[in-house]
């Protein structure tokens, strides 16, 4: 249950605002000083503060301190009867999540309440994702040594700690993400929120609401005011996803952010400043989408300030074993099997597999394989058969022998023709478009292919 403390000298005012919040199933603690005001503090379960800024002892500023500097997730709104445009903006200053001049009405301080009470969770939940990131989050764990990722791991370290807007480009599971998180983590807003936003998830209507927030009755269904994921990551940093598929009237918008770091709530006309690093990814060719009309110029040139483009696994193979091996570490302490391992034939195998769904998926397939193996080595028989095929034929291969029988040569290119188009819109999750460009092809010579193996994609 949400507990809520009352820190203020005047009786009244605790009553009234005990009678209030109790009707909403709050559980309320209440404080007349300072020094009261800190026992329940100290017993760290306290999820919101409302404190009187004359407040005897010391003053609410002086709470608000000690609130952000023992638990800086606990949300505190401050209370004035005499309060000041100065004094507002004195609170806002040291973190207030809120100030409420005296007399209030009921709403208002519901509004404040749910307003702050949002905004702690979302930070809560953030620090608490930070705690459970694991090594994959510390760009030293992001496993790469062929030359292409170390020149990467080279700009985000020197990059890291400004606040330059980044741009990462390259094919799904190449780990967009984790280079976002590595370089929010290695910057020294690593304490701040990352607010992740897969702008290809939210539909057009949601997605400016959900990234600038709204006003109580902008729309149907805005029952009350909302905080956007720029002001939640304020102090840290937002990573934009899938940006490439934004629309035209979104990109106008964004444009103004990264130029004057100031937001508009949907059904709002005040701006607010946001102070947070912006780091946005696409695995869409942006400089092709500008050509084509599909994405704002200037944005385009806005947000390639820092470009990094993430290679495909099929690009570096000489990572791909020790990526392997790196999941399998993971994913073995994770299930109970610490001893697990490759034996020489399963590793070769992976090391010999196309990869189209890239990082991601090799990290799936050993997770597949630690979950279903019985013994103490994952061998070639753990394997999805598809992959070992593709052992046995590099094996062949190599031997000069065919990996089975002799077929009329229009008959095995068929074949293996439609097996490269499955792989490919599986990797792209059924869309053509990426396919085709993933297979280097034009989209007709794609469709027609598509159509004489009897295969789909989605859309």
């Amino acid at each position: 249950m949400t507990k809520i403390l009352l820190a203020d000298p005047d009786p009244r005012s605790r009553q009234d605002l005990r009678d209030l919040l109790a009707q909403r199933g709050f559980e309320l603690d209440a404080a007349a000083d300072l020094a009261a005001a800190l026992q329940p503090l100290a017993d760290g379960d306290v999820d919101l503060v409302l404190c009187d800024l004359a407040l005897p002892g010391g003053g609410g500023i002086e709470l608000l301190q000690q609130v952000r500097a023992l638990h800086p997730e606990t949300a505190v709104v401050l209370l004035s009867a005499f309060g000041s445009v100065q004094d507002a903006v004195q609170a806002m200053r040291h973190g207030a999540a809120d100030f409420l001049g005296k007399p209030f009405a009921p709403d208002q301080v519901l509004v404040a309440v749910d307003r702050a009470l949002e905004k702690a969770n979302l930070q809560r939940e953030n620090r608490a994702l930070r705690t459970a990131l694991d090594d994959r989050l510390r760009l030293d764990n992001v496993i790469g040594t062929d030359p292409r990722m170390q020149a990467i791991f080279k700009t985000v370290r020197a990059v890291a700690d400004t606040r330059s807007t980044v741009l990462i480009t390259g094919e799904s599971g190449t780990g967009k993400t984790l280079l976002a998180r590595a370089l929010h983590s290695l910057s020294s807003r690593r304490n701040g929120p990352f607010v992740e936003v897969n702008c290809g998830a939210l539909p057009e209507s949601l997605l400016e609401s959900e990234l600038f927030g709204h006003q109580k009755g902008a729309f149907t269904g805005a029952l009350r005011d909302k905080v956007g994921k720029f002001e939640a990551a304020s102090g840290g940093t937002i990573f934009l996803d899938e940006i490439g598929t934004s629309s035209p009237a979104f990109q106008v918008k964004l444009l103004r952010v990264l130029q004057d770091r100031v937001i508009e709530r949907v059904g709002d006309t005040r701006t607010i400043a946001v102070d947070v690093r912006i780091v946005l990814a696409s695995n869409k060719d942006l400089e092709r989408a500008v050509a084509a009309g599909e994405f704002r110029e200037d944005l385009y040139y806005r947000i390639h300030v820092i470009a990094i483009e993430m290679p495909p696994l099929r690009e570096r193979r000489s990572d791909i074993g020790n990526l392997a091996e790196h999941f399998l570490r993971r994913f073995a302490a994770e299930h109970g099997r610490p001893a697990l391992s490759f034996t020489d034939a399963a590793l070769q195998a992976l090391v010999a597999a196309p990869w189209p769904g890239n990082a991601r998926q090799l990290d799936n397939l050993v997770e597949r394989a630690v979950v279903l193996s019985h013994g103490q080595r994952i061998d070639l028989a753990d394997l999805p058969a598809g992959l070992q095929s593709t052992a046995a034929a590099a094996a062949a291969a190599e031997a000069g022998q065919p990996a089975g029988p002799v077929l009329p040569l229009r008959t095995a290119l068929e074949g293996q023709e439609k097996r490269i188009l499955a792989q490919a819109l599986a990797a792209c999750g059924g869309n053509r478009e990426r396919a085709a460009k993933l297979l280097a092809i034009n989209r007709s010579t794609l469709f027609h292919k598509l159509r004489k193996h009897g295969l789909r994609g989605t859309r």
